[in-house]
């Protein structure tokens, strides 16, 4: 040392280790160790490379013998509890059922069960004996196979009836700030849904007018009011016997109960209210649109003819006529009167060939009524009524001068006229709405035909939700499965709502499709020392996943953890 200070010479050059070598001789992981029941830092090292001393948690691996176990789906139950998390279901459920009692949380076994009918619907029990072990949700809840079992599975749906209204007020508020929904204007329809058994602990099913073609089987009629977007504010089960009539003022108060009274328009199916409901309607200041028969053109035809025609799109014109306060909209389509009157002429057709038929046959007069039944019957009335048939008396033969058919020519010619058009009826109470009607016709039209919303909400919930069969014998369970399906259905419009501005010609059942096909394996590495190091890995996403996910501006989540 010259003046205390340290000299120093280099003695060897040894070169130095790049990036790739130092990885491949020291590599750092964090394992959960089951055991021990912690995380843990290890570094691990091939087994045929001796592990440095100063290296305290070590795992040498025997690469030779790695063995990928137990893929299982990963993308669309991955993309279900993203969209669990969208309209804040598992702050809103983890609240309410947190005071619960139970091994795990309530909200996971409920997000399980929705997530569920996202991606591959099925019952309960076929939850716990196969789906949950084929999907990645053991991972995506953070819990092991007790989510699953049975009895927590029917437990959970005991414990969610009670929060139903504070659900839908929930999801009114999260539509409105995620996607701007309005309220104005409120669809309402009706669905059923049937049993296949005696359902003796279920009051509400009943025999009723069945939407399934099943009136043999006892069933729950369903009540529900979306957005013209298709977005659910609001459901009822109600008696499978209860007329459509009749559920339409209990809903409308419910409405008001959970939001308060506002302006807004219910549009509903001609079947829905009776003349006495409207005017109840109509009394009360509530605003509506409904479908009206075609036969009360004829009342009005006089006065719409002076009515110009507004042009909505190519082959659908809208005329509107103010009458005794109420406004009527006459809808006419152009591909929709070739449709009908095709269907006229081929139902027609087969009518006047049965009766000519009859006409060369050596039938008594009990059968000759008979068979002109059915023939009406199979023609239809709108059909039937434009053929006058003079039939034998009970003391004439049957030939052709007792037995004679006439076509009502001017009748026909009337009613060919109106093929294709259709009728709507209105009520709107405030003096400042519509400010000019002949160019509120479209608008008003417009709303009407978003009826389809509903009639797609009940498809989605019929047929990618798989809201039957109902496995259930108890009413309040029946009524929960319900509400799983619609939280269920809640997702589903969810995606769709995202898809719409990122990706409108994908369907969410095409999205959880594809992203099905992402899958997640457990990569099993054995360690000399007799244990094994596992790591679950789902797989990297293909160009059109990796499409879908950026289009949804979604990013896959970090590779899970591994464990010793």
């Amino acid at each position: 040392m010259a003046g205390g200070d340290p000299v120093q010479r280099q003695v060897l050059y040894l070169g130095e280790i790049n990036g790739s070598q130092e990885a491949a001789w020291r590599r750092t992981l964090t394992v959960f160790d089951e055991q021990r029941q912690r995380y843990e830092q290890f570094a691990h090292f091939p087994a045929d490379r001796p592990v440095p001393a100063d290296q305290a948690n070590a795992l040498a691996v025997v690469l030779t013998a790695l063995r990928l176990l137990r893929p299982r789906t990963f993308g669309d139950c991955w993309l279900g509890c993203t969209l669990w998390d969208e309209p804040g279901l598992a702050d809103f459920w983890h609240t309410r059922l947190a005071s619960e009692r139970g091994d795990v949380p309530w909200a996971k076994v409920l997000q399980l069960l929705v997530v569920n009918l996202l991606c591959e619907p099925g019952s309960e029990f076929a939850v716990h004996a196969r789906w949950f072990e084929r999907s990645a949700m053991d991972e995506l809840l953070q819990t092991d196979f007790a989510v699953a079992a049975k009895d927590r599975l029917y437990r959970c749906l005991d414990r969610l009836l009670p929060h139903k209204d504070e659900l839908c007020r929930h999801l009114t508020a999260r539509w409105k700030m995620h996607f701007d929904a309005s309220f104005d204007v409120l669809l309402y329809d009706l669905t059923s849904t049937y049993f296949e058994g005696l359902c003796e602990q279920i009051p509400k099913a009943n025999h009723g007018y069945s939407r399934d073609g099943r009136p043999d089987c006892r069933q729950v009629v369903i009540a529900l009011v979306v957005t013209t977007d298709g977005l659910p504010l609001a459901y009822e089960v109600l008696a499978g016997d209860a007329a459509d009539h009749k559920t339409l003022s209990g809903f409308l108060a419910k409405i008001e109960g959970l939001y308060g009274k506002a302006r807004r328009v219910w549009v509903m199916d001609r079947g829905v209210p009776t003349e006495a409901v409207l005017e109840g309607m109509r009394r009360e200041g509530v605003a509506y649109l409904v479908g009206t028969p075609r036969r009360q053109l004829r009342k009005l035809e006089q006065a719409l003819v002076e009515r110009p025609w507004e042009a909505v799109h190519a082959g659908v014109d809208v005329k509107l006529q103010e009458q005794d306060d109420e406004l009527y909209i006459l809808a006419r389509s152009a591909a929709r009167r070739q449709k009908e009157a095709a269907m006229r002429r081929r139902r027609l057709k087969q009518l006047v060939h049965g009766l000519n038929r009859l006409k060369r046959r050596s039938v008594t007069r009990d059968t000759l009524l008979k068979k002109i039944a059915v023939l009406q019957q199979e023609a239809g009335p709108a059909v039937a009524e434009r053929v006058t048939i003079r039939e034998p008396r009970p003391d004439e033969p049957v030939n052709r001068q007792t037995f004679v058919c006439t076509l009502d020519r001017a009748v026909w010619r009337g009613a060919q006229a109106r093929d294709g058009c259709y009728l709507v009826r209105g009520y709107l109470p405030w003096p400042d709405f519509p400010p000019g009607l002949e160019k509120q016709a479209a608008a008003l039209w417009g709303w009407y035909m978003q009826l389809v919303q509903v009639e797609e909400a009940f498809k989605t919930l019929k047929s990618d939700l798989a809201l039957r069969p109902i496995h259930h014998q108890l009413e309040t369970r029946v009524e929960a499965h319900i509400l799983v399906a619609f939280l269920g259905y809640c997702l589903t419009v969810t995606l769709r709502m995202k898809l719409r501005s990122a990706a409108p010609g994908l369907t969410p059942r095409a999205v959880l499709a594809s992203l099905a096909a992402i899958q997640m394996v457990d990569v099993v590495i054995p360690t000399t020392d007799g244990r094994e190091l596992v790591l679950p890995r789902y797989t990297e996403p293909a160009a059109e996943q990796a499409m879908i996910l950026q289009a949804l501006q979604l990013t896959l989540p970090s590779q899970p953890p591994p464990r010793i």
